[in-house]
């Protein structure tokens, strides 16, 4: 083998690709970071002024975020939180919120 480095290093980032791919719980542990603001389980406190997130269409809540990370919505935090996050992990807890009842 000439490259033992290489295989190495292949085989840990395979391996670390399908240990996030097959974490049921990831897209639950992304979600739970807008708890803060958004309540359990996206839903917030009645009057609050927040948002519930329980339940909102996943298209409809991708498109919201994609346009906080994109600077076409205006918003105090959620532009800076959605520009910390992947494509991929805002669709994760899109789905997750739209699964919430």
């Amino acid at each position: 083998m000439k490259h033992p480095a290489a295989l190495l290093t292949l085989t840990v980032l395979t391996t670390s690709l399908f240990a996030q791919a097959a974490d049921p719980e990831r897209a639950r542990n992304l979600a739970a970071t807008c708890a803060n603001c958004h309540g359990t389980n996206g839903r917030a406190v009645a009057g609050s002024g927040i948002d519930p997130l329980a339940g909102i269409d996943k298209r409809v809540s991708l498109q919201k975020l994609a346009d906080f990370k994109n600077g076409q919505r205006p918003g105090t935090i959620m532009p800076q939180i959605t520009r910390g996050y992947s494509d991929e992990q805002l669709e994760l807890i899109a789905a997750y919120f739209a699964t919430q009842k």
